[in-house]
């Protein structure tokens, strides 16, 4: 596929039963750019395609680096996170545990401040590689709803929710009313129970691209071996 809009970098799990059971419940398969069949779970007040609309084009993944318009093509966009990666270590954190985010149900690492400090660094080293933001970019992220040094980070970096703004987070659903939450939350804890890793270690970073529908794609897997 060549018609590839937007690239980011995400963490994203290998294949196994965690990235089996959380595409599942999305919808959308990031490594095999396929849609798959969703679980009827009991207990949801609605199907999972009705609560995961909003995440499920994005595919399951913790964002590292938010989507940005490429300045240089794919093949040295891999090249150039390769060189990243190789430079970097794996960030180990604690366990994975469901939360409400501000009515968005995520997994969220406990003791993440390895991943934070990741995060920073790969911000930094593949700013080049992205190209300016234009008016559409800024205005997609609501410039007037951030508060002063979110939108210095956002003409700095290309993204206000870097460095000290960030918070890493593994989105499962919508956003969700109250209730809805809380009868959801007990039946996604039972769902990803037997399959969440304890620590939680990011060894990777993963290279997507967002296609013309707006479905995001897995393109190359960088080892960090820093």
């Amino acid at each position: 596929m060549s018609d590839f809009t937007r690239y980011a970098i995400y963490y994203a799990p290998a294949h196994g039963a965690f990235a089996e059971a959380a595409a599942a419940w999305l919808g959308w398969d990031l490594a095999a750019g396929r849609a798959v069949a969703q679980p009827d779970l009991p207990g949801l007040p609605r199907g999972a395609a009705a609560l995961t609309q909003a995440p499920r084009k994005y595919g399951f993944h913790g964002t590292i680096r938010a989507p940005f318009r490429p300045a240089i093509p794919e093949d040295r966009l891999i090249a150039g996170l390769d060189d990243l990666a190789a430079g970097l270590p794996p960030a180990r954190c604690g366990a994975l545990r469901l939360r409400d985010l501000h009515g968005f149900l995520a997994l969220i690492p406990e003791d993440d401040a390895a991943l934070s400090d990741l995060a920073a660094a790969v911000v930094q080293g593949s700013d080049p590689w992205r190209a300016p933001l234009t008016p559409e970019d800024i205005a997609r992220r609501r410039p007037e709803a951030l508060s002063p040094r979110q939108r210095a980070l956002l003409d700095r970096w290309g993204y206000p929710f870097v460095m000290e703004e960030f918070r890493f987070h593994l989105t499962l659903t919508d956003r969700l009313d109250a209730a809805e939450a809380a009868a959801v939350a007990p039946v996604l804890r039972d769902w990803f129970a037997p399959v969440l890793p304890d620590p939680f270690i990011v060894t990777d970073l993963c290279l997507v691209a967002e296609d013309a529908s707006g479905r995001f794609h897995l393109r190359h897997r960088a080892t960090l071996s820093g």
